[in-house]
């Protein structure tokens, strides 16, 4: 099954996010599909906190991928930002 969930990165202390296509096998922060965006809960006002490739994610919902809750919640987050 293929999912679309959050990948970390960053420091200790300093998270910054992936938003990534993967095999649900494959561990968390292991080998990916595809890259859609990221997410950056530390963000500051001035910097872009939350990316995500919306004709990509499109495409990738409608092949069957399946997507954590904390992305649904981003993806609706990202959504609300565009409109």
């Amino acid at each position: 099954m293929v999912v679309i969930r959050l990948s970390r990165g960053g420091s200790k202390g300093r998270p910054f996010f992936n938003i990534v296509v993967a095999d649900k096998r494959v561990r968390r922060d292991g080998r990916f599909i595809e890259r859609l965006g990221f997410y950056n809960p530390t963000a500051k006002d001035t910097e872009e906190g939350l990316r995500i490739a919306q004709d990509r994610l499109t495409y990738w919902q409608s092949v069957g991928a399946q997507s954590s809750p904390t992305v649904d919640r981003l993806i609706k987050q990202a959504a609300k930002k565009a409109a």
